[in-house]
Parts: structure tokens; C-alpha cells; sequence
């Protein structure tokens, strides 16, 4: 079975997969924390800003990393629910609504920390891949597309390590491309197919974003 060594090896060898948008004004947006380290190395490679889509996985009360659903920052926060794991745990609406409630305030401690007074990539009129160390069952990262989606990129390509075939199916009506390097089935879980998947601290995205600015506005974004 094809492994990676971490997320650093993931970014290198994805970004491989992406050298063909070098050169085209691409933005690279990162799923935090996890997926910060593999977007680093993509955006290092294609000479690409870095930025984050603030975005949380809602997961279920007594099984907190099966996705019930998730959120993603914003004047009006997207919230999208997993049908199937919302009846599967019997989670009613109120309980989901807290649940949100405390994701939307991690989203807003992040922000506060990693972008501070950082400058934030355009997005309109732009090629856009937006990263993470891999995909399970796609809630998170369909909430991510569809908040990008609305800021108007030309185009928006979705690029992970490794998901299952079932979730890329699902997801790729949301993109104009998709880019994955292992579609393992079984799938298990995304730490199966890392040989160190240790969680990523605040400490390592705010390292990475610094390794990856974004030009101020008026600054010629080639520098």
C-alpha cells in the first residue's frame, strides 16, 4: 500500500501533480491546521500565495470524528449537514445548533491567531486549489468548496493526498478539477495512509503562512 511519509511528503508530491498551474495566477487555500503543511509545499512550488478557508467539521456528539456536518467563516457562515450521519446518531436540531455554535468560535480563535492583520489573497477572477491532508466523508471540505465558489474564481480545483473514491465522486461536481493521488479502497481512515499524521499546531500553520505572504494590495503579487 502507497504511503506517505507526512504531510511535507503529501504537499511535495501533490505539488508534482499540480505543476501544470504554474504560472497561472493561482491562489492555494489550506484546510487548517491539517492541511496547512501539504498546502505550503504546493504553494512554495507554483510560487503561489497562501491563505486558509476557516472552515470546522461538526462531528457527532459521542463520535466526534465522523462529520455530521460542518461550517465555514463568513458574513452569512455556510453550514452544511450529513443527512445520513445525522439520523444515524439521532442528533436533532438543537444539539446540532450547539455544536455549530462551538465550531464557529474555534473558527473565530483561529482567525484571531493565524491572520490577525495579515493580508488576504483575492480570489475573484483567479485560479483557486484548495488543499487539505486528505478527504473522509467530504462534509468539511463540500462546505469549503461552496464558500469559495462564491467568490467568484474562474477557476476552482480541489487537490488532497488521498479520499475514497465515493467522497471525490461526490465532491467533483463542485470543482472544475480534481487532483488526488491515492483513492485507496478500503479506505479506513487518512492517518492509515501517513507514516507520521501527528496533529499540526498553531505554532506549525502560522510558520507555514509566513513561509507563503500574501502580497498587500497595490504590491505586485510576483514579488
Amino acid at each position: 500500500m502507497r504511503r506517505f511519509r507526512d504531510r511535507t511528503d503529501a504537499g511535495r508530491r501533490l505539488a508534482v501533480a499540480l505543476a501544470g498551474y504554474a504560472g497561472r495566477d493561482a491562489v492555494v487555500l489550506a484546510l487548517p491546521r491539517g492541511g496547512v503543511p501539504v498546502a505550503a509545499e504546493v504553494a512554495t512550488a507554483l510560487h503561489a500565495p497562501l491563505d486558509l478557508v476557516l472552515v470546522r467539521k461538526i462531528g457527532l456528539p459521542d463520535q466526534p470524528e465522523l462529520a455530521m456536518g460542518a461550517v465555514v467563516d463568513g458574513a452569512a457562515p455556510i453550514v452544511v449537514r450529513n443527512a445520513d450521519i445525522l439520523a444515524l446518531g439521532h442528533v436533532d436540531k438543537a444539539a446540532f445548533d450547539t455544536a455549530c455554535r462551538r465550531e464557529l468560535a474555534e473558527i473565530e480563535r483561529r482567525r484571531a491567531r493565524y491572520i490577525g492583520a495579515r493580508p488576504r489573497a483575492p480570489i475573484a477572477g483567479r485560479v483557486v486549489i484548495v488543499v487539505d491532508d486528505g478527504i473522509a466523508t467530504g462534509a468539511t471540505v463540500k462546505a469549503a468548496l461552496e464558500a469559495v465558489r462564491q467568490r467568484g474564481p474562474t477557476e476552482l480545483v480541489l487537490a488532497v493526498p488521498v479520499a475514497p473514491a465515493d467522497a471525490l465522486a461526490e465532491l467533483t461536481p463542485e470543482v472544475d478539477a480534481c487532483v488526488c493521488l491515492l483513492t485507496p479502497e478500503p479506505f479506513g481512515a487518512i492517518g492509515y495512509f501517513y507514516d507520521d499524521f501527528t496533529q499540526v499546531t498553531d505554532g506549525a500553520v502560522e510558520a507555514a503562512l509566513a513561509r507563503c505572504p500574501v502580497a498587500r494590495p497595490g504590491a505586485d503579487q510576483r514579488a
